[in-house]
């Protein structure tokens, strides 16, 4: 019998789509991986290379916290790569073989940064002595939400820019599980 992992993403939507994508992605049983600075700037150094690896998106706000990243995703309509205007034969590809005249999905984003830092991360481990990490550095999936008005953009925004302000009371904060139980279980009637 196969498994099948139910999907997170919206139905029918097409992920390749001209748009602003806020994502959350966090690391494997959100682990404090990132309080080291070194890796907070490998992770910061690889998230800004995205730009040269896709040329059809940009980078807006986004947040390295200890164990997960904030950030949005602009995937343009425009087409740089068709023809030669990147200076890049039609034919030579990008990271993981995609051409740059395809545009690449969300996913491919998500999963060429996650597999790009992993990489790296494992460097660090061998040179640097970085924590170790079980089978894998980031969770198997990431959240996204498709950003739909300007509202909803200057929301996200302000979230994010707040975000590090807030760790100390963030659910991600592995150091408050003990806390928010501890408040559910006071809200449970008898």
């Amino acid at each position: 019998m196969k498994h099948y992992r139910q999907s997170i993403r919206l139905r029918n939507y097409y992920y390749k789509s001209q748009g602003l994508y806020y994502i959350t992605i966090c690391t494997q049983n959100r682990e404090l991986y990132f309080e080291n600075n070194n890796v907070k700037e490998m992770i910061n150094n690889q998230w800004q290379e995205l730009r040269n690896k896709f040329p059809d998106i940009d980078l807006d706000e986004y947040v390295i916290m200890p164990n997960h990243l904030h950030g949005i995703i602009v995937i343009n309509n425009v087409d740089r790569c068709r023809g030669d205007p990147c200076g890049r034969p039609k034919n030579e590809g990008n990271h993981k073989g995609y051409p740059y005249n395809k545009k690449p999905r969300l996913g491919d984003i998500i999963g060429a940064f996650k597999s790009i830092t992993t990489n790296y991360y494992i460097q660090g481990i061998k040179t640097n002595n970085w924590p170790g990490f079980n089978k894998r550095l980031w969770q198997r999936n990431y959240f996204e939400h498709i950003i739909r008005n300007q509202k909803s953009l200057d929301e996200i925004r302000k979230y994010i820019r707040n975000n590090s302000f807030n760790w100390d009371r963030d659910r991600n904060n592995p150091r408050n599980w003990e806390k928010l139980l501890n408040n559910e279980k006071s809200f449970v009637r008898k």
